[in-house]
């Protein structure tokens, strides 16, 4: 009797899981199959599922519409190069936090996760003023420089250097190894993972990054895809006729990020359900 309730409660938590799962990939299929169709079948009633026609050269013309390939390319090289800097200053911020001690330690730890709290756009007139007087106002360098420091990251690292067994840090001092190779060989290798994990959970958040972006860059050869996407909406003529472009432009858009998930999903699902140290 209990195996029976069992196996029923296990395929009711399946069932759950894939309705769920259903309801989050639909819109991707959607967007997809959108894509392929003609303005009319998209807005039609009843609504038909599959495109009769399939119209591949959507893609073609979105992409002579606009270059999102170029667009594609500011997002991915700014988000790598924010992630970079993000790993670098947050590792050294939450070794600092967690293997020194100084005066004033919780305090700063505390105004860190403070910042955390305000909404980000409280954040952007002061930071706009700054990037102008650095004159990094319309320039890639602008958004990096202006996303390095990351208070998500800086917690989850500080967070996984905490796990880290007191006595490999106190053989390694008593080795004669200073707070650089203790970081660099003892703290990142055991905490790999997590690593890895914020690393892409932060890299997905700056490649959607819009608002902040459509603020400060006004040149076209330096769009993100999310603000090219925005102006190509924005401009066209027609909407209903220039839907399938749309749902094509989304979809090369959505592209890089599904093959980084294909690509990474099982470290990112063994980085999820780690404890942040290996070993």
């Amino acid at each position: 009797m209990m195996n029976e309730l069992s196996g029923i409660k296990k395929s009711f938590y399946y069932l759950l899981l894939t309705l769920f799962s259903v309801i989050t990939v639909f819109p991707l299929i959607w967007m997809f199959l959108s894509s392929l169709k003609t303005g009319k079948e998209i807005i039609s009633i009843p609504l038909t599922f599959f495109p009769s026609d399939p119209q591949w050269g959507s893609f073609a013309k979105a992409l002579e519409l606009a270059p999102f390939g170029l667009y594609i390319f500011n997002s991915i090289v700014t988000a790598l190069a924010i992630v970079l800097f993000q790993i670098i200053l947050s590792s050294m911020l939450s070794y600092a936090l967690t293997q020194m001690d100084f005066k004033g330690k919780n305090i700063l730890f505390v105004s860190i996760l403070i910042t955390y709290m305000l909404p980000a756009a409280a954040t952007y007139v002061p930071s706009y003023i700054i990037l102008a007087r650095m004159g990094l106002l319309d320039t890639l360098s602008g958004i990096v420089i202006s996303n390095i420091a990351s208070v998500f990251v800086i917690f989850l690292l500080r967070q996984a250097f905490m796990q880290v067994p007191k006595e490999l840090i106190e053989a390694a001092r008593s080795e004669g190894a200073s707070d650089w190779y203790i970081l660099r060989k003892v703290m990142i290798p055991m905490t790999k993972s997590t690593i890895f994990t914020v690393s892409l959970i932060s890299f997905v958040q700056m490649y959607n990054n819009y608002l902040w972006p459509s603020l400060i860059v006004n040149s076209q050869e330096k769009y993100l895809i999310t603000v090219g996407l925005n102006k190509f909406f924005t401009t066209q003529g027609n909407f209903a006729e220039q839907m399938p472009l749309i749902m094509a432009a989304n979809v090369l858009s959505v592209l890089p990020l599904l093959i980084l998930f294909f690509i990474f999903h099982k470290w990112f699902i063994k980085g999820i359900s780690d404890t942040g140290v290996k070993g």
